[in-house]
């Protein structure tokens, strides 16, 4: 029974817990995908540099309220920092879109073309990013590192395994599940977010309905700049900050969009934690857990890992070409928010 519970607490410690973090991180960048795919009709190339752009942003006005000694105590003073990122970012992304984006929907453009457009929005803004900040990892989370340690755990419970619970993974999920409930109030309760739905499902009969078509657009862009801004946040605080890190996780968010149906909020999410414990599971080396549960003479020499963690980002390549492969529409049918 005592090597079970080794053999749950590592899986947990290694697997389950980072599996929920890092999905719920993805689920907020997919979010943000496929808003934007479901009412501007276009596949925005550009997120994840947005998520690097909102980071950056919070980032300077943490060491901001770091250097006039403002803090939460335990809770990373990025919190306070957050909704000026959030800010900055909407703004930034309004110009993008009034400087470039406007004139291609003006002129009617197919979405290939505004693809392409956002990919050179993508160089314009990573670059910005690695010329403000650097392109070194930057690290600035404060107070209380875990909420629990593996040594106090191991203290408490008298196992041999100890369960580490960080305090930027309960932020990340709390922040994730109050985030996703709020967009789910705005779109289906407020008439603005009724206005966007209806813009997303036919975009002729919401403007004969006397729907403004800028207002709609301009509304998604700010709710993409926070779903960006506070997906880009935790991750950082999760890991570290690197701009190019962000432009790496395109992949995984793309694939996480389309997996649970692109357009679709909810196979957003369902496609984010798919992701998330893929990449996770395949390349964990199962050779502690299975120390546990198996008898000593068939407890395996090697790791037990199929792939290396170096190759994380191939199993959500190899996702995304299966789900294209056999079901286009994702999980959840998508083209529709």
């Amino acid at each position: 029974m005592i090597d079970f519970l080794n053999a749950i607490v590592a899986l947990s410690n290694f697997v389950l817990i980072p599996a929920i973090s890092y999905g719920s991180q993805l689920a907020l960048g997919a979010l943000g995908v496929t808003l934007i795919y479901g009412i501007l009709r276009f596949s925005n190339f550009a997120h994840g540099d947005t998520m690097a752009f909102g980071a950056m942003a919070t980032i300077l006005f943490t060491w901001w309220l770091q250097g006039l000694g403002v803090s939460l105590g335990p809770l990373p003073t990025a919190l306070l920092a957050l909704p000026i990122g959030i800010a900055i970012t909407a703004l930034f992304l309004l110009g993008t879109d009034r400087l470039v984006y406007q004139f291609y929907r003006r002129q009617k453009a197919a979405p290939v073309i505004l693809v392409i457009v956002s990919m050179g929005v993508m160089f314009v803004m990573n670059g910005v990013v690695r010329f403000i900040i650097g392109v070194d990892d930057q690290r600035f989370a404060d107070g209380e590192r875990f909420i629990i340690s593996a040594r106090d755990f191991r203290e408490m419970t008298g196992l041999a395994e100890g369960l580490a619970l960080r305090t930027s993974t309960v932020i990340t999920v709390i922040t994730a599940v109050l985030v996703v409930a709020l967009l789910f109030w705005f779109l289906n309760k407020t008439r603005t977010g009724k206005s966007m739905r209806a813009f997303s499902d036919n975009e002729d009969l919401a403007l004969l309905s006397g729907i403004n078509p800028e207002r709609v657009v301009a509304i998604t862009w700010i709710i993409v700049a926070a779903l960006a801004t506070v997906a880009g946040v935790l991750y950082g605080l999760d890991k570290s900050f690197k701009p190019f890190t962000y432009f790496q996780l395109l992949l995984p968010i793309f694939a996480a969009a389309i997996v649970g149906g692109l357009g679709s909020p909810i196979g957003a999410i369902a496609g984010g934690f798919v992701i998330a414990f893929s990449e996770v599971t395949v390349t964990y080396a199962f050779r502690k857990v299975l120390g546990y549960l198996m008898p000593e003479s068939l407890q395996p020499d090697g790791l037990v890992q199929l792939l290396s963690t170096d190759y994380k980002f191939a199993v959500s390549f190899a996702i995304l070409i299966i789900v294209l492969l056999i079901r286009p529409t994702g999980l959840f049918r998508g083209k529709a928010v």
